[in-house]
């Protein structure tokens, strides 16, 4: 490939010309273009493209595309990009260096230890950090200036196990778990939930399967006279491709719904072999085909791209005008107005207070708690309450 100024490197289309009412916001991804291109600037995979660039490469289309749309608009905003992969400009220089030190908002796909160095930026600062991706809280405390936008498993549980109390509050429910010390956290994550739970608490019946799971294993669980409902014990991925396999064999003569992990939303169930039966996963971030934005983003992909844009591109365009839009509103108070509904494009945030120790009650950072549930039913997919 010829020595060029390619898509990824045009960061400079993302600064709109400083305005007395300009706005500064510092977006960090891992673009790897260390990795992607040699010191004279060739590109270094021919005519191939590396899987690993993919995630932070499509958040910053989204968000470039937000950015564009804020330009129509009329917003002033000085936006820059940081490669956290960088070798001469890592995030540890861009934090000590002037360009940084007119931030007003960061936001970041991230690892832990970004995770813990931008949470603490913020902190020191007084402004939002706004976390993409990581699930977890990295153990950060009394950070009014962090936000967790990608829920973290504790509120997918409490979220799975509402949804089971409403719609299936008086089936016995049966988990099916593979031993395992992961497997043994989620059924306490389980039991907690139920002890603390103000409602009626649901009925589940734990079952350790071997693996490779068959279809005798599960055939004493299944009753054709009434609905069966399954709650997968297990992040495991394969796990779940086999236990959805297996039921899915006996989809005609039971009715059968097996609710899933958040991980799921890896796994392609509209193959064959997940027939006849409703699959049902969580997700925050859900990319609704009806809505207007999102089809927008799809024709621009079809139309530049002739490719249809992944989930963190409309990630990247979502968070960066929500949050932006919120910037423009609110300039340096948006620290404590990050929980506003207002601008959401695509998705709804609900975005809350996290207190982690009830007898010392302290706000220790915000969390995005809106989770959605989608069903699969015969590679149909659809959203449910």
């Amino acid at each position: 490939m010829k020595k060029c100024l390619p898509y990824i490197l045009i960061l400079t289309l993302s600064v709109f010309k400083v305005h007395s009412q300009t706005h500064h916001i510092a977006v960090f991804l891992p673009l790897y273009l260390d990795s992607a291109f040699d010191k004279s600037g060739n590109y270094k995979f021919n005519e191939t493209f590396p899987k690993f660039i993919n995630p932070g490469l499509e958040f910053y289309e989204g968000a470039q595309l937000a950015l564009d749309s804020l330009k129509a608009e009329g917003a002033h905003l000085d936006v820059h990009i940081y490669d956290t992969r960088s070798t001469a400009n890592p995030v540890s220089k861009v934090l000590s260096g002037p360009e940084f030190q007119n931030t007003e908002l960061i936001l970041g796909y991230v690892n832990h230890a970004e995770m813990q160095l931008l949470a603490n930026v913020a902190l020191h600062k007084n402004i939002p950090f706004i976390n993409v991706n990581w699930p977890n809280d990295g153990n950060i405390r009394n950070n009014p200036d962090f936000v967790l936008l990608n829920s973290t498993i504790k509120t997918h549980f409490e979220s799975i196990y509402r949804f089971l109390q409403k719609n299936y509050g008086a089936s016995q429910i049966i988990v099916l778990r593979k031993k395992g010390a992961m497997e043994d956290r989620i059924k306490n994550y389980f039991t907690d939930i139920q002890k603390n739970s103000a409602s009626t608490p649901v009925t589940l019946k734990y079952v350790d399967l071997t693996e490779p799971v068959l279809s005798a294993q599960l055939l004493p669980y299944l009753d054709s006279t009434k609905q069966n409902i399954f709650l997968a014990g297990s992040f495991d991925e394969n796990f779940a491709r086999n236990i959805c396999s297996q039921l899915s064999g006996f989809g005609r003569s039971y009715p059968v719904e097996i609710v899933g992990m958040p991980t799921w939303d890896n796994i392609d169930f509209s193959d064959a072999e997940y027939r006849d039966i409703n699959i049902i996963y969580t997700t925050p971030f859900l990319n609704d085909s009806s809505n207007t934005v999102a089809r927008s983003i799809q024709e621009d992909f079809k139309t530049k791209f002739y490719s249809r844009p992944s989930d963190m591109v409309f990630r990247g365009y979502e968070t960066t005008y929500h949050f932006a839009k919120l910037l423009q509103q609110y300039g340096d108070k948006l620290n404590g107005n990050v929980v506003e509904k207002k601008y959401n494009p695509i998705n709804d945030f609900e975005i809350e207070p996290v207190f982690t120790n009830k007898q010392n009650p302290q706000l220790d950072y915000f969390e995005n708690k809106k989770i959605y549930f989608i069903k699969m039913l015969n590679g149909s997919a659809s959203s449910v309450n």
